[in-house]
């Protein structure tokens, strides 16, 4: 019997793929810097079993009409709308993704960038190596505390959720907004549950963690920056089209707001020439959320284990489109 084929749209560990040539005909685009060209992927998706695919790739629906006995699509991110579920799963093509193993260096990064932005750390580091640093100066390069203030985590999460642990940790007021009341999560942890409105007005920093839906995009507009603090300080490591950046960059550059942290954009790769970039009370990140070693593998492993399932009759427990394939 013939080898499953599957192709897998960026290099990954090298172990990953020793372990998915063993029981797969494997091809994969090799250039870690750019993505895969749409008319080698539109080639590809016509003869393959199971494709392999990054948040890079846009699987919509035109590319998924053309797969021929396409079994499953297999996202390494916990995200997953770059691809059309709807088209996937009228297909019967199952649909995967790597929860939960990114939890804690997702956490790890979100507070690392809140720290940075509020202590101007980036700034700072090109102040000096620029020679600027001349004297001590009781006010200069001041930013925002940290410890024993408010943070507002809007989406509770498993990252929202880890996030939280660690504002514990620095005796933080914390506030949250989600779809659904956590209560465990508020006895352990000492959490409010909050309005949106609230939240905006109380919160020193104000932490974007929701998933991106089509109810979640541009969800945080200019009406909600208004509400804010004028020292108060976004912070979104979740997707950029959940905030509107037109928007953003005004209230950062009225003094609206008074810093942001932005690990994603609505537009990845950032042009050079957006306007956000130009802001130096703005730190901004190339989407490195899950970017440690150790996680990048776990998320390699898990979407490989996925894949390999899938492509064995079984639907995978992080199949995304579970239900729908099970009516």
């Amino acid at each position: 019997m013939s080898k499953p084929k599957i192709f897998i749209t960026r290099k990954i560990p090298v172990p990953i793929i020793d372990q998915l040539e063993k029981s797969c005909e494997v091809s994969i685009w090799e250039h870690e810097d750019t993505p895969v060209p749409r008319e080698i992927l539109e080639e590809k998706i016509t003869e393959i079993d199971g494709l392999f695919c990054l948040l890079t790739e846009n699987i919509n629906e035109e590319l998924i009409s053309k797969a021929k006995k396409l079994k499953v699509i297999s996202n390494m991110a916990v995200g997953y709308n770059n691809i059309d579920i709807n088209a996937a799963t009228k297909k019967g093509i199952i649909v995967t993704n790597t929860p939960g193993v990114l939890t804690e260096t997702t956490a790890d990064l979100t507070f690392a960038l809140l720290m940075a932005t509020a202590r101007r750390i980036p700034e700072a580091s090109s102040y000096m190596r620029e020679g600027k640093w001349k004297t001590w100066s009781p006010m200069q390069l001041t930013g925002q505390d940290i410890y024993n203030s408010t943070i507002g985590i809007i989406g509770l999460g498993r990252i929202g959720e880890a996030l939280a642990r660690r504002a514990k940790g620095f005796n933080m007021n914390i506030l949250y907004r989600n779809r659904n009341r956590n209560l465990q999560a508020e006895g352990e942890l000492g959490l409010q549950y909050v309005s949106l409105e609230d939240l905006l007005k109380k919160s020193d920093f104000v932490c974007i963690m929701t998933p991106y839906t089509p109810e979640t995009y541009n969800m945080i507009r200019k009406e909600h920056f208004q509400l804010m603090k004028d020292t108060a300080i976004l912070i979104n490591t979740a997707r950029g089209g959940i905030v509107n950046e037109n928007d953003l960059y005004q209230a950062l550059a009225d003094g609206v707001i008074w810093a942001a942290g932005l690990d994603v954009f609505e537009q990845e790769p950032v042009p050079l020439d957006h306007p956000l970039l130009t802001l130096p009370n703005v730190v901004t990140l190339p989407h490195i959320g899950s970017a440690s070693i150790g996680t990048r593998m776990k998320m390699a492993e898990v979407a490989a284990e996925n894949l390999l399932r899938a492509l064995t009759g079984d639907i995978p427990q992080n199949a995304v489109n579970k239900e729908w394939l099970n009516d």
